[in-house]
């Protein structure tokens, strides 16, 4: 399988485990602007959220958190308000930047992150 298929399951077991072991509901997935995609938008309670998903085979190039740069939360955060253009119904949740991390063959949750703070 290649990387795009496995991160596009990668993304599928991340969705269905938020969906079931946290009540998340899907809103978009793939979702794009000129300058980002957002792997996953979903919705618990009065809290929309924007989830990054990394996949890694293994740990022995890093772990999949460690990657994500400040420059892509920036970007994210950036394109959180695009999408609130775009879907006005949600214009009074709050909003939260997460991440997921899956690893190895089978696709095991290792490691989720439901807001990550900014002021850091």
């Amino acid at each position: 399988m290649d990387t795009t298929s496995l991160g596009r399951k990668a993304e599928q077991q991340a969705a269905q485990w938020l969906k079931f072991n946290h009540g998340y509901q899907l809103l978009s997935k793939n979702w794009r602007t000129r300058t980002c995609e957002i792997d996953l938008v979903m919705k618990e309670e009065q809290t929309i959220h924007f989830i990054e998903v990394k996949y890694r085979k293994n740990s022995s190039s890093g772990y999949g958190l460690e990657s994500i740069s400040k420059t892509k939360l920036n970007r994210m955060q950036n394109s959180t308000q695009e999408w609130l253009q775009q879907n006005p119904e949600y214009t009074k949740y709050e909003l939260s930047i997460g991440a997921i991390e899956l690893t190895g063959t089978k696709l095991k949750i290792t490691n989720f992150i439901q807001s990550i703070n900014f002021d850091t």
